[in-house]
C-alpha cells in the first residue's frame, strides 16, 4: 500500500500548534516530529549545565534558557529545543514565532542513546548554520566526559573535557569544572 505524503507545515502554523501541545515537537522544512521524553539522568544532567552556566554568567548581558525555549535555524528550516541555549546580548526572536530565537551563542545537548547520533551528525550541522552561533556542547550520558566545539575563523575545534578537567568556554568566557556536572549522586 502506498504511503500518503505528510503535509507540509508552515513554522507560523507549528509553533501555533506547539502552544497548545502536551508535547514537544520539531519542525524541519515543513516536517514535524514528535521528540521523545528524557531519562532522570538526562535531566539531571541539564540541570546541572544549565546551573553551571547560570552562575558563570552571572551579572553579565547573557541569558540562559532551558529546553522550553525553541531555537531556529532560518537557514537550515530547523525549529528545536536543545537541552540548554545560552544568548548574549538583545533576544532576536523569529517573526513567525516569538517565542523561537534566532541568535544563540552556544547550545546544549545532553546526548542519549535514541539522539546521539543525530545530535552529533544533522542537528550539530543545523547548530553551525546559525549565524551567531560559536560553541555546541555535548554532554556524554555513558561516560563523564565533555565534547565542546567551538567555532573557529575556518572551522570548528573540538575540546574534550575529563572529570579531572576544568572546561573553558571561550566564546561566554566562562569555565565549567567537569567534576561538578557528574558529581554523585546522579541518576544511572
Amino acid at each position: 500500500m502506498a504511503q500518503l505524503p505528510t503535509p507540509f507545515v508552515s513554522y507560523r502554523t507549528f509553533a501555533e500548534r506547539e502552544l497548545a501541545s502536551e508535547e514537544k515537537h520539531e519542525w524541519h522544512d515543513g516536517i514535524v516530529v514528535a521528540m521523545a521524553g528524557g531519562t532522570p539522568r538526562h535531566g539531571a544532567l541539564t540541570m546541572r549545565v544549565g546551573a553551571a552556566l547560570t552562575a558563570a554568567l552571572a551579572g553579565r548581558p547573557c541569558q540562559v534558557f532551558s529546553s522550553d525555549v525553541k531555537i531556529r535555524s532560518v537557514a537550515t528550516r530547523l525549529g528545536t529545543y536543545p537541552d540548554v541555549s545560552v544568548v548574549r546580548g538583545d533576544l532576536q526572536v523569529d517573526d513567525d514565532d516569538p517565542n523561537s530565537i534566532l541568535n544563540p551563542i552556544l547550545v546544549v545537548e545532553v546526548l542519549s542513546d535514541s539522539t546521539e547520533a543525530y545530535d552529533r551528525g544533522a542537528k550539530f550541522a543545523n547548530y553551525r548554520a546559525i549565524p551567531s552561533m560559536r560553541a555546541v556542547l555535548l554532554v556524554n550520558h555513558r561516560a563523564d566526559k565533555l565534547e565542546l566545539f567551538a567555532a573557529g575563523a575556518e572551522s570548528w575545534a573540538l575540546i574534550e573535557a575529563a572529570p579531572s578537567d576544568v572546561l573553558r568556554i571561550e566564546a561566554l568566557d566562562v569555565s565549567i569544572a567537569v567534576a561538578e556536572i557528574y558529581r554523585e549522586p546522579l541518576p544511572r
